[in-house]
């Protein structure tokens, strides 16, 4: 017979569909949002599907047609819409493989710190003693460390590497989900359907997993969402630094440091990209911020 406090829950596809409802909700209310939303759709379908989209090898080379204006400028060259680098690569196509990268980069990093950081915001929360405050001592050593400067020294002793760049950003991003969920955890431990998980016989680890983790995933989803556009501008300062991935991946951080030489000669190669980075983190952060009114039971009564 099942405990009279998990009758009263509803079920994750009931759950689902009234969280559906509220974002769609949110979106009409929000003429904002609605745009951001767009936005970042269009990001999302440009990196997924660039190498059909663009119209150019982003690393193929032409001196011939080196830093030529966009296409409403004077001395343009037919066929490369925003123009070209200093070594006659298409902009627009690098700025479209750059999505690719700069998301990859965003939704990896912040997955893995995620799973990190509600793992032990989860268990931090759940047994408190001597191991929560190791852990958020350990989160107090990390919030000593600028993200930035801790993820410059790994990647100048390893080397600049895709991967290696997810790795740190992924590794040195879990505080903020450990401090959120272990303040969630830390009320819902003593909550009714807890106390009758455990009058049944269920262990700790299915506590942790069948009735915490589902009741913590909407703030961990709204810090994510906020934590991607944090990650995407982590990724291009070290590209901007030459130290993120390789100078042969066309990235957003890298077209700005390749064209600040240029900047009063061949202004869009640094402007169409930082305004690809600024678009694409901005529609990002309104995206979060709607969906954390979502999460929030006092936005739509």
């Amino acid at each position: 017979m099942a405990a009279p406090a998990d009758v009263s829950r509803p079920s994750p596809r009931t759950a689902s569909r009234s969280t559906w409802a509220a974002i769609r909700r949110a979106l009409r209310r929000n003429k904002v949002a609605q745009v951001a939303a767009a936005v970042l759709l269009l990001v999302v379908i440009v990196g997924i599907f660039g190498p059909l989209i663009a119209p150019h090898d982003p690393t193929a080379q032409d001196l011939t047609a080196r830093l030529a204006p966009p296409f409403w400028a004077h001395g343009n060259v037919p066929g490369h819409l925003l123009g070209t680098d200093s070594l006659g690569r298409d902009v627009l196509s690098r700025i479209i493989y750059g999505a690719r990268i700069s998301l990859l980069v965003g939704v990896a990093a912040t997955l893995l710190s995620g799973v990190i950081g509600s793992v032990i915001g989860i268990v931090a929360g759940y047994y408190r003693g001597w191991l929560d405050m190791i852990f958020m001592r350990l989160a107090d050593i990390q919030l000593a460390f600028p993200t930035i400067l801790l993820a410059l020294t790994v990647v100048v002793v390893l080397g600049p590497s895709l991967w290696f760049v997810i790795l740190v950003l992924g590794f040195t991003g879990w505080v903020s989900y450990a401090r959120v969920i272990r303040s969630e955890v830390l009320s819902l431990r003593s909550r009714e359907y807890v106390t009758a998980a455990r009058a049944i016989g269920d262990s700790d680890l299915q506590i942790m997993w069948r009735h915490l983790r589902p009741n913590v995933l909407a703030p961990l989803a709204t810090i994510a969402t906020l934590q991607v556009a944090s990650m995407i501008i982590a990724e291009a300062s070290l590209s901007y630094l030459g130290l993120g991935v390789p100078p042969t991946v066309p990235t957003w951080g890298g077209m700005l440091s390749d064209g600040q030489l240029y900047i009063r000669t061949a202004w869009w190669i640094s402007v169409f990209s930082g305004i690809a980075i600024m678009l694409t983190t901005l529609a990002i952060n309104i995206t979060g911020d709607m969906l954390r009114d979502v999460a929030d039971p006092k936005a739509y009564r």
